[in-house]
């Protein structure tokens, strides 16, 4: 896939449509100690907190991502075209814990340009974060009662910000 460096203020994406219907494919460990994990998700956000660009991403206690996303300090979120659906479900749905689901997947991971979490060279899109916050949902502070009907195991996810270190991606997704 050719991809080209995007300025974070240049970044042009549909924020619901990325979410909730493309889906992205979060990656987080260290690309060189060959030990990363991916999964995809369909939660999340982008914004400007405390002058830093950033993107937040939520995952379970229960998925195996989640270790990686407490031991290592940055992780990417990488958009790949309609033709990856399969692999995006794949990444979803089946555990990496004893298994290579990146592969199982066809996907290739690839060295990031700023951080050690690894992308994807199938992606059409490549955002590299460094965690910057994080916390845990409470359903006691939930003001829609149809919230906690997400949680009937009552595994609340835990909430991640990063800081959006380096873009890259193709032409769609500039303003330029």
């Amino acid at each position: 896939m050719k991809r080209r460096p995007i300025d974070y203020s240049e970044l042009l994406i549909q924020p619901h449509t990325i979410w909730a219907r493309q889906w992205l494919v979060l990656t987080c460990g260290d690309y060189e100690a060959k030990k990363f994990n991916s999964m995809t998700v369909g939660w999340g956000g982008f914004g400007v907190m405390w002058n830093m660009p950033f993107a937040q991403v939520v995952v379970r206690p229960g998925r195996h991502t989640y270790g990686f996303m407490e031991q290592y300090d940055t992780f990417t979120l990488c958009a790949l075209g309609k033709k990856y659906r399969d692999a995006l479900q794949i990444l979803g749905s089946r555990s990496g814990r004893d298994r290579d689901k990146i592969k199982e997947a066809g996907l290739t991971p690839i060295p990031s340009t700023k951080i050690a979490a690894p992308g994807l060279a199938e992606a059409q899109l490549i955002i590299e974060l460094r965690k910057i916050y994080w916390d845990d949902f409470k359903p006691e502070h939930f003001l829609a009662p149809s919230i906690e009907e997400n949680y009937p195991q009552k595994d609340y996810h835990r909430i991640f910000y990063g800081e959006i270190l380096a873009v890259s991606g193709t032409g769609t997704y500039s303003i330029i």
